[in-house]
């Protein structure tokens, strides 16, 4: 398993904890302008990056994996396909890599293997005791506190 958050390496993005290592080609880029921080410089670049995985027909993931992502992202999902989009820094490169780093955090989560069910268990008997003699302690203290009422 590998922990790593987006980093490219040969055309190759590779996922967070799961390991999966995504092609550059089933990514899609879009690019457009960008609204936010740059002054007149917004006006002439395309700083605004979308990135597009198809998740319904990636080669990439497993039957099992594709599943608890289709689960998982239904609501993102446009047509099976999950869309990231980073505009928060002025220049195109930072913005890819924000992205690529939302794109992991997406799809590590989606992807990974659920959390093992809560069994769910009895206080101990010792945890019980405890608890009702904290109880008949401070009942205690609280009965000391009473005005002791007509004599």
């Amino acid at each position: 398993m590998f922990l790593i958050v987006g980093v490219v390496r040969k055309g190759v993005v590779i996922v967070g904890q799961v390991g999966l290592e995504i092609p550059e080609s089933e990514l899609q880029w879009r690019f457009s302008r960008s609204s936010g921080p740059g002054g007149q410089h917004v006006n002439t670049t395309d700083s605004r990056v979308e990135l597009t995985f198809d998740v319904v027909n990636s080669s990439v993931l497993s039957d099992v994996e594709r599943r608890r992502a289709l689960e998982r992202l239904a609501e993102r999902l446009v047509d099976g396909c999950l869309t990231v989009t980073a505009s928060q820094y002025r220049s195109q490169y930072r913005n890819r890599q924000a992205a690529r780093e939302r794109l992991v955090q997406v799809l590590s989560k989606a992807v990974a293997t659920p959390a093992p069910k809560r069994r769910p268990t009895k206080p101990s008997r010792g945890s019980q005791r405890r608890r009702l003699e904290a109880k008949r302690q401070r009942s205690e203290l609280k009965k000391l506190r009473r005005d002791p009422g007509p004599s």
